[in-house]
């Protein structure tokens, strides 16, 4: 018998998990502990077992299972603790010793080693121009290193050679650091947003007060821009489609206000996928490429950091190219579907936090 940690990539379909732990459980495994992670290209089960099988037999067992990449390393019984609790206990620690963050976020992703690194390279991360920007984490080749930023060209790089870091992970590593900052003003949900041009908009919540004003922004909009927005040309958005934009338990929505109009709709939804979001956007025709649709999604993509999700994905058709444009400067990683004409965006917003000065 031993205790062995094990993780193993599975593709997002019902009953996956439960074929996982049926594969185990035919080895004479008990699962002792278990949490499921959004990664790059499917989701992450990691299990927690006490199994007699070797470890070989557990890796062919997971893999007639549907597993991919499986990873099994060995576990200790000080490993089956609350993992909330101890999660809580880490950030008591670092807020009476900040100074020992490399050492808590070692602890917190049990890697083997954690250090400061310095310099420019620290903290760089591409922009919309190709051009690498501060405040992103690092998209190393190798995904046993995870460079978390700290401030402006000071980073904390963790090395864990049995288990590849994964997006989920990432943003928990992220939340520690912003524990660790000064205290940072809420991601601004709504107010003014001057665009490049010189026009000034106003950004608000979505309510039930502006049912008129949507109706009337999507009369105005093109067929062309209805048909990316919801892969069809109605004019009209129905009433309990709006009710959804509206529920605050189902999602956050922001609309974009000028001389008495919406011309924007912009939308943060919520998934039954673990720490996954999806994004969507209507901007009104006269409004398109002055950048109006990139101000709201970085707003989005601040909401998604702030309430914890490590992934934001968006689902748009192949001939949308300001979308595909948008989502590329935002460090999206775009990829095709099964459904022909469609791509799906994915952005690893768990990472994203900004660093505070130093």
């Amino acid at each position: 018998m031993g205790f062995f940690r094990i993780r193993t990539t599975v593709d997002e379909r019902p009953g996956r998990l439960a074929s996982l732990a049926t594969a185990l459980a035919d080895k004479g495994g008990n699962i002792l502990g278990l949490s499921v992670q959004p990664d790059t290209d499917g989701t992450v089960d990691e299990f927690v077992t006490d199994i007699p099988a070797s470890p070989e037999a557990v890796r062919e067992a997971l893999e007639a299972a549907g597993g991919r990449r499986v990873r099994i390393v060995p576990a200790t019984a000080h490993e089956l603790t609350d993992e909330p609790t101890r999660t809580l206990l880490l950030a008591a620690r670092l807020r009476s010793a900040p100074w020992r963050l490399p050492e808590i976020l070692g602890e917190l992703l049990r890697a083997d080693d954690a250090r400061w690194v310095y310099g420019a390279s620290a903290a760089q991360s591409r922009s919309e121009d190709g051009d690498r920007i501060e405040g992103e984490a690092l998209e190393l080749p190798d995904p046993t290193l995870l460079v978390v930023p700290v401030a402006p060209r000071r980073s904390i790089r963790l090395r864990r050679s049995g288990l590849p870091f994964t997006l989920t992970e990432a943003a928990r590593a992220a939340a520690m650091v912003r524990l660790a900052q000064p205290p940072a003003e809420p991601s601004a949900a709504e107010g003014p947003v001057r665009l490049a041009d010189g026009a000034e908009v106003q950004v608000k919540p979505l309510t039930s007060l502006y049912r008129e004003a949507l109706r009337d922004l999507h009369e105005r909009c093109s067929p062309e821009t209805r048909r990316f927005r919801y892969f069809t040309a109605n004019p009209t958005l129905p009433p309990r489609m709006f009710d959804r934009l509206c529920d605050r338990a189902r999602g956050h929505s922001l609309v974009a206000g000028h001389d008495g109009q919406v011309v924007a709709l912009a939308s943060l939804m919520f998934t039954a996928d673990p720490g996954i979001a999806e994004i969507a956007f209507l901007v009104e025709d006269r409004w398109q490429g002055r950048g109006l649709g990139g101000r709201l999604a970085r707003m989005l993509l601040a909401q998604a950091r702030d309430l914890g999700f490590a992934e934001v994905r968006a689902t748009l058709l192949y001939d949308n190219t300001r979308m595909r444009r948008l989502l590329s400067s935002l460090g999206a990683t775009l990829s095709h579907t099964e459904d022909p004409g469609v791509m799906e965006g994915r952005i690893a917003v768990g990472v994203m936090a900004t660093a505070s000065p130093s």
